[in-house]
């Protein structure tokens, strides 16, 4: 039996004005989603209880078929797992976006989407001002970054690990075009990720990097946003829980890690960028080729997620019907010819493009392949999700329905 998972994420949403009272999924032209739904069928799964942050961190864990409330420990300790970072029993992992905030308002979460390159001279310039310490800067992908606390080199100064689970900390996604006075960092340790965030100004406001943006009409990046902090999680291998292995298709980092941590083969794809620019047909070829080599491929999209973050409801709907023709397509017409499948379509997490930030509740799946018969879905919705009284309210027991 091959399987295969597409995750459009974030792409669960609100009827909108813009589209007719539709929302995006309803709006778009989704002919290979509708046929899942058609040949199968839909309903809904809630990937986020209640206390827990709605992100992808928690929602993708949920997804693919692990109890957030058993073992997400933080988004960031997943991120170091897709670097290869090691983590010892005192460490702490923090995620570092390098942002722009003009008068205390988050302009944007991304700073403009800076490159790696920028990305990398800026957190070296933060790496030297806080040498012999036991900090340490981690370059990643463009804006997303990590800040590690090393137990031990704290302990040979004399300190204990600051940080507790109650340490609290907010997105930066969840600030954008808002105030962020309210937003910084709370509770044990949270005094010196301040002092972090509040030194990189100064640190950033005449940098080289930022010199050369603002001279190109780019925004700046003015400092650095910590949050999502959190230690290394004990997640049992995928292969030991499910009996099956797994590859892993994505150009985030967050799955990149949860793949590693799960014991899953990761592909990169050339051209695939986790933006609404990615090469959606170069991630459907991969994942076609990589079913002759695996029992699961996993497909993540970040476009639909980034489009809503934007509040972009035209990027949104192009963004899932390149998905729906790129992916979801070929992968089902692959899927058939090995005879034996199960085909699910489904996000983490709602991200409205009215709020721009993720959101908790269910979000709509939609099902077919072997064993599964029809059962009159016409169509890959949240509306005939909702109406279908097909659920799973521990969105993570939906992984063992899929592999039976």
């Amino acid at each position: 039996m091959k399987y295969a998972i597409i995750i459009p994420d974030g792409c669960a949403d609100e009827p909108q004005p813009l589209l007719g009272g539709k929302t995006p999924l309803q709006a778009a032209h989704l002919p290979a989603m509708d046929q899942v739904a058609r040949q199968g069928w839909v309903g809904q799964a809630n990937h986020v209880p209640a206390h827990l942050p709605a992100g992808s961190d928690v929602a993708t864990l949920s997804l693919l078929g692990y109890d957030p409330q058993a073992y997400f420990t933080g988004r960031a300790p997943l991120e170091a797992a897709a670097q290869g970072i090691q983590l010892g029993r005192d460490d702490w992992a923090i995620r570092c976006n390098l942002v722009t905030i003009e008068a205390q308002v988050m302009r944007d979460f991304t700073a403009d989407h800076i490159s790696t390159p920028e990305a990398q001279q800026l957190l070296a310039t933060c790496q030297e001002a806080w040498a012999e310490s036991p900090w340490e800067f981690r370059a990643g992908v463009s804006y997303r970054n990590l800040l590690l606390f090393r137990g031990d080199r704290a302990a040979r100064a004399g300190q204990a690990a600051p940080f507790s689970s109650d340490t609290r900390t907010t997105p930066p996604h969840d600030l954008t075009d808002q105030a962020v006075v309210d937003a910084y960092p709370r509770g044990p340790g949270s005094d010196l990720l301040n002092d972090i965030m509040h030194r990189t100004v100064e640190l950033f406001a005449e940098h080289p990097v930022n010199a050369l943006r603002r001279q190109a009409g780019r925004l700046p990046a003015t400092n650095v946003w910590l949050w999502g902090l959190g230690r290394q999680p004990s997640l049992p291998p995928f292969a030991e829980r499910y009996g099956k292995q797994g590859t892993m298709i994505t150009a985030v980092d967050l799955l990149r890690g949860l793949a590693t941590l799960l014991g899953w083969r990761r592909l990169e794809v050339p051209g695939a960028t986790g933006y609404t620019d990615t090469d959606y047909a170069a991630k459907g070829r991969y994942a076609v080729e990589a079913l002759a080599t695996t029992d699961l491929v996993c497909v993540h999209v970040e476009a639909t997620d980034e489009a809503s973050h934007e509040g972009d409801v035209q990027a949104k709907v192009h963004a899932l019907e390149q998905i729906d023709q790129h992916i979801v397509r070929p992968v089902h017409a692959a899927l058939a010819r090995y005879g034996q499948y199960r085909l699910l379509v489904s996000p983490d997490h709602p991200t409205p493009l009215r709020t721009k930030t993720h959101s908790h509740g269910p979000v709509p799946f939609a099902l077919c392949g072997t064993g599964i018969q029809p059962a009159g879905g016409g169509s890959y919705d949240e509306s005939s999700a909702a109406a279908s009284g097909r659920g799973f309210p521990a969105g993570w027991q939906l992984m063992s329905f899929f592999l039976t």
